[in-house]
């Protein structure tokens, strides 16, 4: 029996009873509960095998609601909140007592964002509280952006997946934090750096760190199919190196014509990032399904969401 619905009242009394429910979002899917509820987010911890020093991010329906949460808003980050709210940029900000230490990993900061989503945001208005949403698959594997990737993973071990169609932007949120009031990435994402430095100047990425983690999504490895994969910019040299394989390949805009290969995706024939990047998991999947000993990625042009599928791509190829 299938755990997916279209059902936001099964959710909402699914929640408010400290259960988990995967939600959609316009990024991706989230593993979600209600951020007071221990049990609740012990309970997304351990579905997803995460470890509990990786903090979580918290989901609101409006602006006026970060006031309860958020002890100190930098004019930054109230014109980035101005500019993409409700959509993919989560904050990173001094947090109120309000916010538990689990939510936070101990923390004096908290990421928080708006999601774009009309089941996400019609879901969020009729709870009590905010929902803690890490990208519903295990921990390091590749995100999920429609409900059956949720289902695959975790059909035995949560009760439903609201159901709210294929994710609009494909990869997680941009994560901005703040040092001296002054804005930094911490993960690149769905909305690109070009957008976010045309709102506040020229920003600093600094999203890699594998101990005590300043936001989600900095760990060396993540985002990872199952089967060996590898980033090259010239694909057709990388396919001659491995004779004998079973290659699949994940290909920008153009089809690599070569006998040695099984299986391959072309993101965007369109040459269109934003369409790549809301394809580039889904294909993922595909590609981790076809019983492949290589997957073959190739980089992207080095702007605009290039810069975050490009990173989504070197971290899934880390020791793999």
């Amino acid at each position: 029996m299938s755990i997916i619905s279209k059902d936001i009242s099964k959710a909402v009394a699914l929640l408010n009873a400290e259960e988990v429910v995967a939600i959609p979002t316009e990024t991706v899917y989230g593993l979600a509960g209600n951020i007071f509820s221990e049990k609740a987010i012990k309970s997304i911890f351990e579905t997803k095998k995460r470890p509990f020093f990786n903090p979580l991010i918290v989901h609101i329906h409006s602006v006026e609601e970060l006031s309860i949460y958020v002890s100190h808003l930098p004019k930054k980050a109230k014109l980035l909140a101005e500019a993409f709210w409700p959509g993919p940029l989560t904050l990173v900000l001094k947090k109120k007592a309000i916010i538990p230490d689990l939510i936070s990993a101990g923390k004096d900061t908290v990421a928080i964002r708006i999601p774009n989503h009309p089941t996400a945001l019609e879901l969020l208005k009729q709870l009590d509280f905010p929902l803690a949403a890490p990208s519903a698959n295990p921990f390091g594997n590749i995100s999920p952006t429609t409900a059956r990737h949720v289902e695959r993973y975790f059909k035995d071990t949560i009760k439903m997946v609201l159901d709210g169609g294929p994710c609009e932007r494909g990869i997680e949120s941009t994560i901005i934090g703040f040092d001296h009031d002054e804005p930094i990435i911490y993960r690149l994402g769905s909305t690109s750096v070009e957008a976010i430095e045309g709102i506040v100047g020229s920003i600093s990425i600094q999203n890699k760190k594998e101990i005590a983690p300043d936001a989600p999504g900095m760990l060396e490895r993540h985002y990872a199919p199952t089967t060996k994969t590898i980033l090259v910019n010239n694909v057709s040299e990388a396919i001659e190196k491995h004779h004998g394989k079973r290659i699949g390949v994940l290909a920008f805009h153009s089809e690599v014509k070569h006998p040695a290969v099984t299986f391959q995706i072309i993101l965007s024939k369109e040459k269109n990032m934003e369409i790549a990047a809301s394809r580039l998991y889904d294909a993922m999947h595909q590609l981790d399904s076809q019983v492949l000993d290589l997957i073959i990625a190739q980089r992207f042009p080095n702007a605009g969401l290039g810069k975050s599928i490009n990173d989504r791509l070197q971290r899934a190829t880390v020791a793999n």
